[in-house]
């Protein structure tokens, strides 16, 4: 009798023990994960357009390696032209994420550099996507530029001056002097910010510094560039773009242009040093060849 007092206790004991450690579950609530676990219901940010880069080196067609580096034609020894063609690539551990190429070529007139960088940013953080990563990315890159302000009263001073001339048909002799000194006033804050990098619109550079002071040259220089070939941000170009262009002591040219499409950032560094410090590389000029660069390369990555 005792025996059968006995074995209903034990299951009333055994089946309290089972449901503490299953749970009742009548809540309907699924247990907590873990700590660092990702649930089914975690968002998990897009991962970027590209999971691999272009060979760097073959990504320039011939005729486009002539336009910019114009020694090449001229290089007489077969051999030596095929492996200036070629370039050298650059170091990288890891291709499907950095890839670059160089390419040096000298003329009797100057010597001419390129240099073309694919980077795939990735982000490591589940909750932001490669596509914000690389916008973080692209923007140091335009901060370390330090690209001049957009000055609107530059534009707005030559509105003035034309309009100052229709201030003189309608005969108003008080808005005549205002007009008159805005244009020239305006423009001179951002120039002098930003002089070293203000590209040379024509050969006005190398007449004065003839005069033998390299600091006035300078400031004729600025003064003279056309707000079109500015340091500036690009539009129309990936998904996000500037160009650079700085002129340095030795009559060295450096034109860079960055954009960025989805997660991947190129970077293109075209420089001429001439043969003479007499001559100095045409902004213009180069800066096409750079952008025009650019837009292929742009076009290769949409493809």
């Amino acid at each position: 009798m005792q025996r059968k007092a006995y074995v209903p206790g034990v299951a009333v004991l055994l089946a309290a023990v089972l449901t503490a450690c299953t749970g009742s579950g009548d809540d309907g609530t699924p247990d907590d994960p873990r700590p660092g676990e990702v649930t089914a219901s975690a968002s998990t940010a897009q991962p970027g357009r590209y999971d691999t880069l272009p060979e760097a080196c073959g990504s320039i067609d011939d005729d486009t390696l002539e336009a910019l580096l114009p020694g090449l034609k001229q290089l007489p020894d077969a051999e030596q032209r095929e492996e200036a063609y070629e370039g050298r690539a650059t170091l990288t551990y890891d291709t499907d994420r950095k890839a670059g190429c160089r390419w040096k070529v000298e003329s009797p007139t100057a010597t001419d550099y390129l240099f073309v960088d694919f980077e795939r940013v990735v982000s490591f953080d589940g909750t932001v996507s490669d596509d914000s990563k690389a916008q973080e990315v692209y923007g140091g890159k335009v901060e370390a530029a330090d690209l001049p302000e957009p000055s609107p009263s530059t534009t707005e001073g030559d509105d003035d001056g034309d309009g100052g001339n229709g201030g003189e048909d309608d005969g108003g002799s008080s808005a005549a002097p205002s007009q008159s000194t805005s244009p020239s006033d305006a423009p001179e804050s951002p120039k002098s910010s930003k002089s070293s990098k203000s590209p040379k619109p024509s050969d006005s550079s190398g007449s004065s510094e003839s005069s033998g002071s390299s600091g006035s040259s300078g400031s004729a220089s600025a003064s003279a560039t056309p707000a079109s070939l500015l340091p500036r941000t690009l539009d129309g170009l990936g998904d996000e773009a500037f160009l650079d262009d700085a002129l340095g002591t030795s009559r060295k040219r450096t034109v860079t242009v960055v954009f960025r499409t989805s997660n991947v950032i190129v970077t293109i560094e075209y420089e001429e040093q001439p043969a003479t410090t007499t001559d100095v590389p045409d902004s213009e000029e180069m800066q096409d060849r750079a952008r025009n660069l650019a837009e292929l390369l742009a076009e290769a990555f949409d493809e």
